[in-house]
């Protein structure tokens, strides 16, 4: 694999590992939210991803009680 065409900025291939910002979750935070490029951004997993709409909500909780229910979605 070549890297031909990669950027050489500094800091452009630095790889940045966020996680979950909920206490005690230990998943990859995936879903990310900031109000402006001046405020650092938060991430969250997306279960407790604060931003969801209403759709999204309902959807994961279906998802989350058939998990309980130990049935496929």
């Amino acid at each position: 694999m070549s890297i031909e065409g990669h950027s050489s900025a500094p800091g452009a291939n630095v790889i940045v590992e966020h996680y979950c910002e909920e206490p005690g979750c230990k998943e990859w935070g995936s879903c990310g939210n900031s109000p402006s490029p001046a405020v650092p951004t938060r991430w969250w997993c997306w279960e407790h991803f604060p931003h969801k709409t209403y759709e999204q909500e309902q959807a994961l909780r279906r998802k989350l009680e058939a998990a309980e229910r130990g049935t496929p979605n």
